[in-house]
């Protein structure tokens, strides 16, 4: 039998996947398991968004749209990047694809040639890196640590780049670690990259999930060569409650956006007609259950945080976005593997090892479930801290 690509048969299994399946064994075993590994709102998809589906199939709206995506969405993403990201796009310049991850992995694809160089600040998204050696290029780590919060400096991306760079991937607020790039530090990197003529890939689809009065800013708006040198992709799944829903997008400059729907107009032809009637519904009607959403997770943020930061031996920074928390075990003396494997098999608590992160000194928490699984799930995590001091 010939070979497989050796790009793909290389690519590591979703660590998350992994845990969520051994955390699955022991439910069905009859075992309560506190599980915190899934990045996905336990919200139900608002029912605005549901309705505009349902009428959509009513109304046999089954059929392919654009390759691009349903023009009064696209339509609609240009008002919402312009009132609510400063960012001034045409339909021309979105694209609606089958999910954020689909949007960023034609993004690497389009950016990319072989042997091209991608910078990726860790802890990092597990995808990311992935989807670049696919796309025949080399992921380029930038090491940040818990005592910087997690963010990378401008002078850190500058050492990082050489003749092959050719982007720098953002992402704020930010998957691990739920730290955010304040308006001027992303205005800094931006700089560097304008400076050295690389591109952002600016992955913004936390940008909803902000606490604590602190300003998510779009690298794209602020001014032309920064809007020139950028490509802002998003979604729809963690704002809106749609994760199965499979609705993402990215928009650019006109020359890369031209490119990018060549491309998916071959990968997929077109994403999912009546999903994205309900996306429209989602854009203009779902604000009210989104800030129900925001409130919810903030209070857990607070819940979680001040039960994390009170363990002896555990450093935590308080996030500031997203739905993550990203405590440093490293003074327990075991990788990050070790420690969840550990964890989960002697007090039933399923968390991510953060070396399918890029970093093997923490573990990812996820606190997009309920209280009570907060409450119970730290109780059994900081007994299982406790007995590892012993």
């Amino acid at each position: 039998m010939k070979l497989l690509n050796q790009t793909v048969t290389a690519i590591a299994p979703s660590a998350t996947l992994a845990i969520t399946s051994k955390a699955a064994e022991l439910k069905a075993q009859g075992i309560k398991v506190c599980a915190f590994a899934a990045g996905e709102p336990d919200f139900n998809t608002p029912d605005c968004i549901k309705n505009a589906c349902e009428a959509a199939l009513d109304e046999h709206k089954t059929r392919y749209v654009a390759a691009a995506g349903l023009p009064e969405l696209r339509t609609a993403l240009c008002e919402k990047l312009q009132a609510e990201n400063g960012i001034s796009y045409e339909p021309s310049q979105v694209l609606i694809a089958n999910g954020g991850k689909h949007a960023l992995a034609q993004v690497f694809q389009t950016l990319i040639n072989p042997g091209d160089e991608v910078i990726i600040p860790a802890p990092f998204w597990l995808s990311y890196p992935e989807m670049v050696r696919v796309a025949g290029g080399v992921p380029v780590f930038v090491k940040t640590s818990v005592e910087d919060g997690f963010l990378m400096s401008p002078e850190q991306l500058e050492a990082a780049i050489t003749p092959k760079t050719v982007a720098v991937v953002m992402n704020s607020p930010s998957n691990p670690t739920g730290m955010m790039y304040t308006p001027e530090q992303l205005r800094a990197i931006g700089e560097v990259a304008i400076k050295h003529d690389i591109w952002v890939v600016s992955d913004e689809i936390y940008e909803k999930m902000v606490y604590g009065g602190v300003e998510q800013a779009s690298m794209a708006a602020f001014g032309p060569e920064f809007y020139d040198h950028t490509i802002t992709v998003n979604g729809f799944s963690k704002t809106f409650a749609m994760t199965g829903w499979r609705l993402g997008y990215a928009a650019g400059p006109k020359p890369f956006m031209k490119a990018l729907f060549a491309l998916q107009s071959h990968l997929a032809s077109a994403p999912n007609t009546f999903a994205q009637w309900g996306a429209i519904a989602a854009l203009k009607e779902a604000g009210p259950d989104v800030a129900t959403m925001v409130k919810a997770f903030a209070e857990r943020r607070e819940r979680i945080y001040a039960l994390m930061s009170a363990i002896p031996g555990v450093k935590c920074p308080k996030p500031e976005g997203a739905f993550y928390v990203f405590p440093d075990i490293s003074s327990f003396g075991m990788t990050s593997l070790e420690f969840a494997q550990r964890l989960l098999e002697e007090h039933h608590v399923a968390v991510v090892p953060g070396v399918a992160f890029g970093d093997d000194t923490c573990v990812r928490l996820s606190y997009a479930c309920s209280m009570d699984n907060i409450e119970e799930g730290m109780r059994r995590f900081t007994a299982f801290c406790a007995s590892l001091k012993k």
